[in-house]
């Protein structure tokens, strides 16, 4: 049996097109794979903890490879505790709409708190950084008022493009897109965006 972790960054639920298509792959895949089970972790009603400066000061020691004070332990271990909740998925599902050309401030704590040295990356001199979370599919839903999949525009893309970047910095390299963009065109445009990207997920929940 495995375990698939839903991430859900959009707080407009019913109206949200990222997560129709999220919710479409989530149903396909559940019928698909009736012996896995599926944990829906909801940015807006999980409280994360703050990367405040004993926080900060706590991965220094650990990049350092130094002890924590009693504050630097207490901090810490919220951030341990996050990032053993997302590495104990054996697969991941992502749905996040684009809020100014970037992601949501939500999901960019929740990354700031999971990219850590010794958790989900670590570093070398000799070799550099190399991303621990290996070995891991992740479906990344993405909706976006513009279309932004054009070399015009993929310039100004810091949704897309950095969470590629960060995705693989963690070390996923089975990782699949879904866009549904631009979802502030004509009604009809919008509807077949939605139709598409609704298509493109349940095919891929088939075999995820």
């Amino acid at each position: 049996m495995a375990t698939l972790l839903y991430i859900e960054s959009s707080p407009r639920k019913a109206r949200s097109k990222s997560i129709a298509a999220a919710r479409a792959f989530l149903e396909v895949y559940k019928a698909s794979h009736p012996n896995d089970r599926v944990v829906t972790l909801d940015l807006w009603d999980k409280k994360l903890p703050e990367f405040d400066g004993f926080t900060i000061d706590a991965k220094y020691q650990v990049l350092h490879g130094q002890g924590f004070s009693p504050e630097q332990q207490q901090a810490w271990q919220a951030v341990v505790d996050l990032c053993d909740e997302f590495k104990a998925a054996d697969k991941y599902v992502l749905s996040l709409p684009m809020w100014n050309f970037g992601i949501p401030y939500k999901l960019k704590h929740y990354i700031d708190v999971i990219a850590q040295p010794g958790q989900t990356f670590s570093y070398d001199p000799a070799t550099g950084y190399s991303g621990l979370v290996t070995g891991k599919p992740m479906t990344v839903i993405y909706a976006r008022g513009g279309a932004y999949s054009s070399d015009d525009m993929k310039g100004i893309d810091f949704q897309k493009g950095y969470l590629d970047f960060l995705l693989g910095f963690l070390g996923f390299k089975d990782f699949h897109s879904v866009l549904v963009e631009p979802t502030l065109a004509a009604p009809e445009d919008v509807r077949k965006s939605e139709s598409d990207a609704i298509a493109q997920a349940r095919k891929l929940a088939e075999t995820f």
